[in-house]
Parts: C-alpha cells; sequence; structure tokens
C-alpha cells in the first residue's frame, strides 16, 4: 500500500475513532486490502453541492467522521458569515441505510457549535427541507440523500437562506472550510442537545397547504376526481406526502405500489431508484396496465425528482422522457394560468441551457420572459432571487426528470409536480383527450422538438484527461459542419463567449462559468457536450427540430427526428 495511504489508515487506527471502526479497518487490511486502499486514498469531496459517496469506513467514504467534518466546517462558515446573530439551521433525510444516522449526527454537531436545529422527527422528501429552510427563516439546511443512485450511496446536501443550494461565494467559502477541518479531534460532537428542536406534522400541514394553492383548476378536479392514477414512491420518501397532497387536491381513485411502497434503503426492487429509468417503473406500469390507468407517477428516493406514463394513439403505455414532462408542464402552467385571468404581465419561466428549446419557443408566442440557466436547480433559485419583486417566477425545470412549481421553495420538487401533473392529466380528459395527444398537439402548434443523451465513460486511469483532451479540441477546432449540416454558433460557457464561426463575430455569454459547449447547426440542431466535474464521464444532449404539419404526420416526423440524431451521433463518432 502507498505511503500516504497506509499512514492516512494508521491515523484512523491509532485516532479518536470508535472500535467498529478501527476493527472493520482491520478486517480489510486482512481480506480486502484494495477495498481498504480505495477507501483511504483520497477524501471524499465537499463539492459545490456537499457530500456524495459509497458508504463505508474511511476518508473516502460516507460515515460518521467524514459527514461530522463536514458540518464542523459548514457551521464554522455560518458562525463566520452571521457573527453573534441566531443562527438556525433546518435538517431532512430520506429513505436510505443510515440516512437518520447521518442527519442525528449532523444535528448534534451543528448544535453543539450553538446553532438551533429544526431536525425531522422522520423521514422527509429533499423539497420539505427547501420549504422549511423558508418556513423557520433559516441561515441554512441539509438533508441526507444521495438521490437516486444504487443503494451503496449516502450523501449530504448543503442549502442556504433562501431554500436552494450553495451558489458563489458561498459554496466555494464553505469548501475552504470543510477542507481545513484536518482532524475528527477538531468536531465539537456533543454537548448541544438542547438546541435540537424535532418537528414533522405541523411543517407537513404547512407545505400541503402551500402545495395546495398551486391549483388552477380545482373545478375541473371536482368533475374528474376519479381519475385512475398510479403512483410509486420507489422506496422512498414519497410515500409521506404525495398520497396526502393528492387527497387534498380532491383525486379519490389513487393506487399505490404495492411492492414499492415502504421505504427501503436496500431498494429491494430496482438496482437505480430513478424515474428516469424503465426498470424503475416497470412495477409500476404493470399495475396502471392492469387497472386502466390514466397516468403512472414515480418519485425517486428523496422526491425530487418525477417521471410520468401516459397511453398512447394506440392505449400502448409510453414514460415520458423529461424534456416532453417539463414541455406539458410550462405549457399548463402558462396557458391555464392565462385562461384563469391569473398571468401577471411580469410573469416568467426558468429552464437550463441544455433542455428543450421548445420551452423557448412556447414562452415567446405567449410574450412570457424564458431565462436559461446552468445546469441545476440552485441556479434557478439564485435568479428567481435576482428578480424579485421585478418578475413573477411561474415554473422551472430541467430535462433531468425535476420541475420546480411556485416560488416558495427553491429546489426541485417532485411532491409538487405529481398533483399538477394529475391536475394535467384530469384537465384533458375533461376535454375527451389524455396527455399524451395535448403533447402532439403542442408539437402542431409550436414545432417538434425531439431531444436525445448519450454519456460516455472513459475508464482507467487518465479517463478525466481523455475528456479534458476532447473537450479541448472541440474548443480549438471546432467542426466545420455535423451530418451535413454547416455548425454556424459555437457557445463556450467555460470561456463565457459565444461566436458565429461564419462571421467571426463575439459576443459574452451572461452566465457564471461552466465546462459546457453548445453547437448550433444551419438546420437548428444544438449539440451540447458537458463533462462531469468528479467522474471520467461526459455527457451530450443532442436536440433536433422541425414543423409538424398535423398529428397524423407525427410517426413519420419521429422517424425523421431519430434519423438526424443518429446521423449527429455517427458523424460525431461518439
Amino acid at each position: 500500500m502507498e505511503a500516504t495511504i497506509q499512514a492516512k489508515v494508521n491515523q484512523w487506527l491509532n485516532g479518536n475513532y470508535d472500535s467498529a471502526t478501527k476493527e472493520t479497518i482491520e478486517q480489510l487490511a486482512k481480506n480486502n486490502p484494495a477495498e481498504l486502499a480505495d477507501s483511504f486514498y483520497r477524501n471524499l469531496e465537499f463539492g459545490t453541492g456537499g457530500l456524495r459517496g459509497i458508504m463505508g469506513v474511511g476518508s473516502n467514504r460516507m460515515n460518521k467522521y467524514t459527514v461530522g467534518m463536514a458540518t464542523q466546517g459548514f457551521a464554522n462558515y455560518l458562525k463566520q458569515t452571521y457573527g453573534n446573530a441566531e443562527i438556525k439551521v433546518a435538517i431532512a433525510h430520506d429513505s436510505r441505510n443510515n440516512s437518520r444516522f447521518f442527519a442525528e449526527t449532523t444535528a448534534s454537531v451543528f448544535a453543539s457549535n450553538g446553532i438551533k436545529v429544526y431536525l425531522f422527527e422522520a423521514l422527509r422528501p429533499t423539497p420539505e427541507l427547501s420549504f422549511t429552510i423558508r418556513h423557520y427563516g433559516c441561515q441554512a439546511g441539509v438533508v441526507c440523500t444521495a438521490s437516486h443512485n444504487p443503494k451503496e450511496y449516502n450523501g449530504y446536501k448543503a442549502y442556504w437562506n433562501d431554500g436552494g443550494q450553495l451558489v458563489p461565494p458561498h459554496d466555494k467559502n464553505v469548501i475552504i472550510e470543510v477542507e481545513k477541518i484536518a482532524s475528527v479531534d477538531e468536531v465539537k460532537w456533543s454537548g448541544g442537545e438542547s438546541n435540537i428542536t424535532l418537528i414533522g406534522s405541523e411543517i407537513d400541514e404547512a407545505y400541503i397547504k402551500m402545495v395546495r394553492s398551486l391549483s388552477v383548476y380545482p373545478d375541473v378536479i371536482e368533475r374528474q376526481k376519479d381519475l385512475r392514477i398510479v403512483y410509486t414512491p420507489i422506496h422512498g420518501t414519497g410515500i409521506k406526502l404525495v398520497p396526502q397532497v393528492l387527497k387534498t387536491f380532491g383525486f379519490t381513485n389513487v393506487t399505490i405500489v404495492e411492492e414499492q411502497s415502504e421505504p427501503d434503503g436496500n431498494f429491494p426492487t430496482v438496482g437505480y431508484p430513478n424515474p428516469e429509468e424503465a426498470d424503475a417503473m416497470a412495477y409500476g406500469l404493470k399495475k396502471a396496465k392492469e387497472i386502466d390507468a390514466d397516468i403512472l407517477l414515480g418519485t425517486d428516493p428523496d422526491a425530487d425528482r418525477v417521471g410520468i406514463g401516459v397511453k398512447d394513439n394506440n392505449g400502448n403505455w409510453v414514460l415520458m422522457n423529461g424534456n416532453q414532462t417539463a414541455v406539458l408542464a410550462f405549457n399548463y402552467m402558462i396557458e391555464a394560468r392565462k385562461a384563469k385571468g391569473l398571468a401577471q404581465a411580469n410573469d416568467m419561466v426558468v429552464k437550463t441551457i441544455v433542455t428543450t428549446d421548445l420551452i423557448d419557443e412556447i414562452a415567446r408566442q405567449n410574450e412570457i420572459n424564458c431565462y436559461n440557466v446552468l445546469t441545476g436547480f440552485k441556479w434557478i433559485a439564485e435568479l428567481i432571487k435576482e428578480k424579485e419583486g421585478k418578475e413573477n417566477y411561474v415554473v422551472g425545470g430541467e430535462e433531468s426528470y425535476g420541475l420546480m412549481i411556485g416560488s416558495q421553495i427553491r429546489d426541485k420538487d417532485a411532491i409538487s409536480a405529481v398533483a399538477l401533473l394529475c391536475e394535467m392529466a384530469a384537465y384533458e380528459k375533461d376535454k375527451g383527450r389524455s396527455l399524451y395527444q395535448k403533447l402532439i398537439d403542442l408539437y402542431v402548434q409550436y414545432g417538434y422538438y425531439k431531444e436525445h443523451l448519450i454519456s460516455i465513460t472513459k475508464k482507467g486511469m487518465d479517463g478525466q484527461q481523455q475528456i479534458a483532451a476532447m473537450m479541448e479540441g472541440y474548443r480549438s477546432n471546432p467542426p466545420k459542419s455535423i451530418n451535413g449540416s454547416p455548425v454556424v454558433m459555437l457557445l463556450d460557457y467555460d470561456l463565457r463567449k459565444g461566436r458565429n464561426l461564419q462571421t467571426g463575430e463575439e459576443w459574452s455569454i451572461e452566465l457564471p462559468k461552466s465546462n459546457v459547449l453548445q453547437f448550433i447547426l444551419e438546420d437548428d440542431s444544438k449539440i451540447s457536450a458537458r463533462p462531469s466535474g468528479t467522474e471520467p464521464k461526459i455527457k451530450f444532449y443532442f436536440s433536433v427540430n422541425t414543423v409538424l404539419p398535423d398529428a397524423a404526420s407525427f410517426q413519420s416526423a419521429e422517424a425523421e427526428m431519430d434519423a438526424r440524431i443518429k446521423g449527429i451521433i455517427s458523424d460525431m463518432k461518439l
């Protein structure tokens, strides 16, 4: 074993760590030295969103000590920022193994630093944590979750006083303070128990009341209250609130997928508890077919992502992708509010730069400002804060199955999304149509946009370097054409510059720096390249579009768009 790794192992064996941890390290040294090396070869990185990693002993794992040290750093930054003023923090956790333990550890460390802690008495969805920060006027918050990752993982998401995840300068400043904590001996582990207040049903009630206020057509729900809804929480926190919210909205015919209804950190029915994955929605699809449902919905373990299934024109069940779901939600909030007389002259919507441009077109034709931000709901939250008092935020979303409806929370919220998507289904059923038919109608009205995503992992020690070289090649020597269409524009979000490759004209991009490149082709196709900051992985997002003359032309147009995407991928040798 490398000397630096062995030194870390020795530090844990000889330091103030519990006996069970030391025994596990000794067992790994005997039986699995490779696993031991991986557990200690680096410190688990506290990134701009917090921690995420495999659970276990060691500096490169999620455990009591890495969570405690991260919390001590976060506490130090809060005290630097707010001085002698009272500091309040809200803490929640999901259904993952050890999430309760990590939440209690986090609460104890904050409390022992003299910080007032509101700790949920049991598991709760991430969006409720964001709501709670605002509800109690907290300065920060933490939710212990690894979102949709496999069961071996857990994580720690850090939030600021607006209920959004950390953005500059706080994200980098918290990282600096976390990295200063060199030993577990610097952590205040106990002594502040009186600073912890358990919370629960009172917040549930306030949150449900807020979600209920987002409903645009309660009268339609009354007529369609027996809409056949199938819902799966995929062993996560959604079960705590989704059934209550749907009942409050007035829906009476909700079927919960029994096999996935119990919160369980082992996620026994799925490999990835992610509604983006067809496998995770398989039990729900089976139930939806059995009872001839109108809509199927699934949420991930911390209930911030939502996936939906609907029947197509032939009665076959299809799972909508994140872009399609976002289009339906954005259009409904714009169209329905206008029809109900609720629209305001300063309404705005927000999406990310890799989310379908169909939303921009819908907003443009409805004369509503549509802003594009970097990937991540923290940037949507930041824009809301910037525009507060000047523009009225209605809805935001991104292609990775996230929606944020209304401004009373500042992170993606699958609970309110489930309720509004069911209301949308009821609204269309009231007109004798399905959500699928509505989507096709939107393609006819605004243009047919088709998106596709591929993720490429470059394995091995030099994976990150290969991806960096790929991005540098695109940046310094962009392709002249892709799939037979000239590249007319290069948008470089790292340099924060846009360039017309045909005229040489350049302009500034008014967004924070991010390692993303976008190619805009003459035929209006768009390709985005976005490397991961933490893994040797790069994502390519493809968007193509065409005019759809009528609903009957949809299948032939879809085949044409699929061929175009395939041609782009082939030409780029991906």
